[in-house]
């Protein structure tokens, strides 16, 4: 048995999900007009999204997964000061993380211990690379000219990543508890 629909619950059922699926991003419309995006980089402790636990290989995808997914299918001229700032702290904390605390460590250690460590550190330095690329994707899309700097840092992205696929399937240890 067919079930009657209006051309207007036909049109809502066709047309709705296009527009909600068609929107760039999160945003809040309040009451007096206008639109607010609501944050895309919320803050994140250094523990809560490094990647250095597990095994090497594979640090590229788990550092956009935290550092570049929030800003995936935005205009990146958009990314508000807030997320910028966001970013910008947690990717101070994962070179605070390879200064402060994998350098000792893996002076510290020896033999498959500082290997591990070693291994840990290089997908930091992925983690911490690619936040660094995200800032400075959006400063340029938002006018900076930051062609230099983004050149720089994506090289030493390039190769942290190179080494990490080299290592794919050796142990790595972070400096924190995930």
């Amino acid at each position: 048995m067919l079930v009657p629909f209006s051309f207007s619950a036909l049109l809502a059922l066709y047309v709705l999900p296009n527009l909600v699926s068609a929107r760039t991003g999160p945003a809040r419309v309040w009451s007096h007009g206008v639109t607010k995006r609501a944050t895309l980089f919320a803050p994140l402790s250094y523990s809560a999204g490094q990647i250095s636990d597990g095994v090497a290989g594979n640090a590229s995808a788990e550092a956009q997964a935290v550092c570049t997914q929030p800003f995936a299918d935005i205009d990146l001229s958009t990314v508000s000061q807030t997320d910028m700032d966001n970013l910008e702290t947690f990717r101070e904390a994962a070179e605070t993380a390879e200064t402060a605390q994998f350098d000792p460590q893996i002076d510290a250690a020896s033999g498959t211990a500082a290997d591990s460590l070693q291994v840990g550190k290089i997908k930091n330095k992925v983690l911490k690379l690619t936040c660094e690329v995200q800032q400075l994707q959006s400063k340029q899309a938002q006018g900076s000219d930051v062609t230099s700097d983004l050149a720089t840092e994506q090289k030493k992205l390039d190769t942290n990543i190179k080494t990490d696929q080299a290592s794919a399937g050796q142990a790595s240890t972070g400096v924190v508890s995930a």
